[in-house]
């Protein structure tokens, strides 16, 4: 940890011009100055491999410098980096790039709403919407979301953490069940159907049912293919509109392009960040069915929505991963491989963790917080960077680069086991 300790006098100056909620800075104390694939290197020397990219907004890994090649020819070309929403060959080519490798492929078809550069300001645009297309207020979200912290997303994120910090009421959601929030043998769904169309159960008709298929933030809680297209069928029967946050697990986190694909569902609505422009630019979206985009010109708008940059590395990044099943066979193969790595790891002590996830989002459930915050903090001073989620953060939250190659993959996941065994071995936390 000689690098990262080498940093420390400059990191001072963030504790001390910083406001207090800086977050990663602290998990991760290093300055880091360079980083390519999944590699990050500090000032102070300090190289660790990364299982956090970016909260998933790097999932083609640090300066690809394949999609990096597009952005630096398109600012040489003096061509328009900032234009609104007026029209420019860059969200063209996006458009007509999207539209025939990733949505014409899945027989989908919607139209495209570029919003403010957040996943939160995209959730803020489809909460609007919905309540504007069926003149209802409730959205159902549900226990363990996490869709945000702008008032009308943190309002539908189950955290009371978060949702205290917004310091007003938050109104007009209600929450279910996710999937397997009562243990397996209770079918949610049939629960929501039950108080949903019950026009005597005291909760408003929906206008939306927002949904994540596998919760990040709320410790990788996978929804099964059943559960999900029950939930689908339900919000119809409500009368209201469906709505799919892949923010964190679309554009192939899950190992599709789409997390919802496995379960062969069609969103009325679907939320689009994090590693949508594929290179970390600030770039979000909403893909909407055309029967329920009643805006009218201007109701939502942003001074930076449709950054052409953004758009640019964003067409760069389908055209070079998605035009073949490909790479969706490689995520799928580095996902088995990463599986059985912690199963084993689980397996070696006496199975008292939980593995869960699909693709490259993966879960390490380690039951108690304290187990989880120290492996981390171990894992980095041996040179990897892994987060921590779930209600409690007690879940290692392995989000390797969708691009990273097996040599690296496998020296994250042996730093990963290390410092596993190290914690539990270590005097404090011995008679866990």
């Amino acid at each position: 940890m000689a690098g990262a300790t080498g940093d420390s006098r400059r990191l001072q100056t963030f504790e001390a011009l910083e406001s207090n909620v800086r977050l990663y800075s602290r998990s991760f104390p290093a300055l880091f100055s360079r980083a390519r694939g999944s590699i990050m290197l500090s000032e102070g020397g300090h190289k660790v491999i990364d299982f956090l990219s970016g909260a998933g907004a790097l999932n083609y890994g640090h300066n690809n410098h394949q999609i990096r090649a597009a952005i630096t020819e398109y600012l040489a070309s003096d061509a328009v980096v900032h234009g609104l929403d007026m029209a420019t060959p860059a969200k063209l080519e996006f458009m007509e790039t999207f539209s025939s490798i990733i949505l014409q492929e899945r027989g989908l078809k919607y139209r495209f709403q570029f919003t403010g550069p957040t996943g939160a300001n995209a959730i803020e645009a489809a909460l609007k919407l919905s309540r504007k297309v069926t003149g209802r207020q409730n959205i159902v979200s549900f226990t363990h979301a996490y869709h945000g912290l702008s008032l009308g997303a943190v309002a539908a994120t189950g955290s009371r953490f978060h949702r205290k910090a917004s310091g007003v009421s938050l109104s007009g959601i209600t929450f279910m069940p996710y999937d397997g929030y009562f243990g397996q043998a209770i079918d949610t769904a049939e629960y929501m159907r039950k108080v949903l169309l019950d026009c005597n159960s005291g909760i408003d008709a929906p206008a939306a049912v927002l949904i994540e298929s596998i919760q990040g933030e709320g410790g990788i809680n996978v929804a099964s293919k059943e559960w999900l297209q029950s939930v689908q069928t339900i919000a119809k029967e409500a009368g209201a509109l469906f709505i799919v946050d892949d923010i964190q697990m679309g554009c192939g986190r899950t190992g599709e392009f789409f997390s919802f694909e496995f379960a062969g569902l069609s969103p009325d609505i679907v939320v689009m960040s994090k590693s949508l422009s594929g290179y970390g630019l600030p770039l979000s979206m909403l893909l909407i069915k055309e029967e329920v985009d009643a805006w009218g010109p201007g109701e939502h708008t942003s001074t930076f929505r449709g950054n052409n940059l953004a758009l640019v590395s964003a067409t760069a990044a389908i055209n070079i991963y998605w035009r073949s099943q490909t790479f969706s066979e490689d995520i799928r193969r580095l996902s088995d491989l990463v599986r059985r790595r912690l199963e084993a790891i689980s397996f070696k002590h006496g199975n008292r963790f939980a593995v869960r996830g699909r693709g490259l989002a993966l879960g390490f459930d380690c039951q108690m917080a304290e187990i989880a915050e120290v492996t981390s903090r171990k894992a980095f001073d041996k040179g990897l960077i892994v987060e921590r989620c779930g209600p409690d953060d007690q879940v290692l939250k392995l989000f390797p680069a969708l691009t990273i190659d097996s040599d690296t993959l496998s020296q994250g996941l042996e730093i990963f086991e290390e410092s596993l065994a190290e914690t539990l071995r270590s005097s404090k936390l011995s008679g866990i």
